[in-house]
Parts: C-alpha cells; sequence; structure tokens
C-alpha cells in the first residue's frame, strides 16, 4: 500500500531507515543526511505492507510547472517486485493532481557505474525521457544526468 506520511519525525525515520540499507547508491554521508534533513518539508509517499517499510519516494517542487522526483528507496528484499513502480505512479497521480506539468529526476549518467545503470533504466521504463547531462552539477565522476516527464 502506498500511503501519504506528513509527520516531519516520521519521513526523516523511514528516510534513515531505507537510505542506510543502500549504501551502494547512498553511501555519501553529506548527501544521505541531506535527503533525511530535507525530506521533511517534500510531499512524501510510503510503501508499506503492515507497518513493514518497503520503500519511500520525495517530491520537491522545482518550479511553477515542475516537480522533481527527489529521492527515492526501495529496500533491496523488494528490488523487481513492482513496489518502486507503483511509487513512481502515485507520485505522477499526486503532482498531477497538485497542478504540476512535468515531472523531473536527477541520476548519474548512463554507463558510469551499474548499479545507477538500472537506476537509469528504471526511469525510463517509468517513461522518463533524457532532457540534459550536466557533466560537473556534482562532480566529474558522477555526471548528471536528468530526465523529465510530461504530467499531460
Amino acid at each position: 500500500m502506498i500511503v501519504t506520511i506528513k509527520d516531519p519525525d516520521e519521513k526523516r525515520v523511514i528516510a534513515r531507515t531505507v537510505l542506510e540499507a543502500l549504501p551502494e547508491w547512498f553511501e555519501v554521508e553529506e548527501s544521505r543526511e541531506g535527503y533525511i534533513h530535507d525530506c521533511a518539508d517534500w510531499t512524501f509517499l510510503a510503501a508499506k505492507d503492515d507497518d513493514k517499510i518497503m520503500g519511500f519516494l520525495c517530491l520537491k517542487e522545482t518550479g511553477n510547472a515542475t516537480v522533481e522526483l527527489a529521492v527515492m528507496g526501495v529496500m533491496k528484499e523488494y528490488h523487481r517486485n513492482g513496489i518502486g513502480r507503483k511509487l513512481v505512479e502515485k507520485a505522477k497521480e499526486t503532482a498531477k493532481t497538485d497542478g504540476y506539468e512535468f515531472m523531473q529526476v536527477k541520476t548519474v549518467k548512463m554507463g558510469m557505474y551499474e548499479d545507477y545503470d538500472r537506476t537509469n533504466l528504471f526511469y525510463i521504463s517509468c517513461g522518463f525521457k533524457e532532457l540534459e547531462v550536466f557533466p560537473l552539477h556534482w562532480d566529474e565522476d558522477n555526471p548528471c544526468q536528468i530526465y523529465i516527464m510530461s504530467l499531460k
């Protein structure tokens, strides 16, 4: 079940639990802690099975018409079970309801790391399209790929 979490402390607990369990993607402590701190102010969707957390996704506004899928994580034992796709579908529905026309997501450019290549392929399979690569947005070892989708 995908639910919207409103309580800032609950958001941070869920984010910490999931992100710390995914070091392949969230090993940089400063970035991980930034997501955990900032998620309290973002739209927060959680995938739960009773009280067990399976994953989460956060949306943040980046412009009048655009929302960003700012951070997402699914516990490894639920990878490839449709949880991520359900989170993205709920995020699209939520963003449309909130009046946004576009959704974007930033990740590491395809071809840099196997784990991120799987992430890129996931976003593409959800309907995101390549927009642009910013080679130095993060650093030269992690060129930033921006994907976007229309919500209309």
